[in-house]
């Protein structure tokens, strides 16, 4: 198997943690140029033109991070990181859903509509240019306000994003608030349960080995430190 990937996409982090959880070793190819955009050639070796992609070894791709979660889960069911009951599993997609599309669509419109380096690269995927949309920023900065006071009300009553045990719901959540800290937006003072989750995970070892090492301007996180 090979794991396309790039070192600071949030998406792709979401599958490194996952695979650290799992204790899954898998040969990764960094598919970003210094210039920040994917490898020539790359469309060929995948129509979708996005990151993550996981080849098997007989040449079948997969690519959306669910998808590779549930393929990985299915082959590697411990430790279980999807759910056991139907209920618990509805419960975990649920909230990763909600960490996804309203907290890391929200920083994404920010980053992708505001990043120099991003010009004319406004939604991933496409080949052909797509306008920075400068109106989203704002737009962002409120989907990310909702989506701290959702989870800090859900994190008031639940150890973890999807109940009791840690799960893709916390990778996801997590993978977004280190996002807002890399786009420096720190989790506001009125989430403290978000904080007091934050704090908690942030322990985690799959969490520290799955960060970035590098900026979206190739810098070393520790030099810009």
């Amino acid at each position: 198997m090979k794991f396309y990937d790039w070192d600071f996409a949030p998406n792709c982090r979401r599958l490194r943690m996952f695979l650290l959880e799992k204790g899954i070793e898998i040969p990764r190819e960094e598919c970003i140029t210094p210039q920040i955009a994917l490898k020539d050639g790359y469309e060929k070796t995948y129509k979708h033109y996005m990151v993550p992609m996981l080849e098997l070894d007989d040449g079948t791709q997969i690519g959306e991070v669910i998808a590779i979660w549930n393929y990985l889960e299915g082959v590697h069911p411990e430790p279980n990181l999807l759910g056991r009951s139907p209920l618990e599993k509805a419960e975990i997609i649920a909230w990763e859903r909600r960490a996804y599309d309203e907290g890391m669509i929200g920083y994404a419109e920010i980053f992708r509509n505001s990043h120099p380096n991003f010009v004319d690269r406004g939604l991933p995927g496409y080949i052909e240019p797509i306008a920075q949309i400068p109106d989203l920023i704002e737009r962002g900065k409120k989907r990310v306000a909702h989506f701290h006071e959702k989870f800090n009300s859900r994190l008031a009553d639940n150890e973890f994003v999807g109940g009791d045990n840690f799960s893709v719901a916390d990778i996801t959540t997590i993978t977004v608030v280190d996002f807002g800290l890399a786009l420096e937006m720190p989790i506001p003072k009125s989430a403290p349960h978000v904080q007091r989750w934050y704090d908690m995970v942030n322990e985690r070892e799959g969490v520290q080995l799955s960060r970035p090492r590098h900026l979206p301007d190739g810098t070393p996180v520790e030099q810009a430190a």
